[in-house]
């Protein structure tokens, strides 16, 4: 079993950064891959960026490539993901997730634990 709970967000200019942070309890974590996803009003929830169970693998979506880094710190058990350069249309709720696999997956179907979200709210 593992706890997630993220937090960092908030309301930001377009232009602007947050770094949000995923803190998670449970011995399993540091040898899972961990996700961060989002959902915004009215769509589905989309894969944003990726990090393998030690850090050096990672993988971006296209609207993230450039702007977003995810990075873990393992002996903390913490997951980051940093936004730069923010825009309006990444207003949403910002999940973390983590899979029972140390390798990174897109589908958020394939994750089994979940943090309750953090809003992000860009404007413009």
């Amino acid at each position: 079993q593992v706890l997630l709970v993220e937090s960092g967000g908030g309301l930001v200019q377009s232009g602007g950064s947050l770094r949000l942070s995923c803190v998670a309890s449970g011995p399993d974590f540091s040898i899972y891959a961990a996700g961060w996803f989002r959902q915004g009003s009215g769509e589905e929830r989309e894969f944003t960026a990726g990090t393998d169970w030690v850090g050096s693998d990672k993988y971006y979506a296209d609207f993230a490539t450039g702007r977003f880094t995810i990075s873990r710190d393992i002996n903390k058990n913490v997951v980051y993901l940093e936004m730069n350069s923010l825009k309006p249309e990444d207003t949403a709720v910002y999940y973390c997730a983590t899979l029972r696999s140390r390798y990174i997956n897109l589908n958020p179907g394939a994750y089994s634990f979940w943090g309750r979200g953090t809003q992000v709210t860009v404007s413009s």
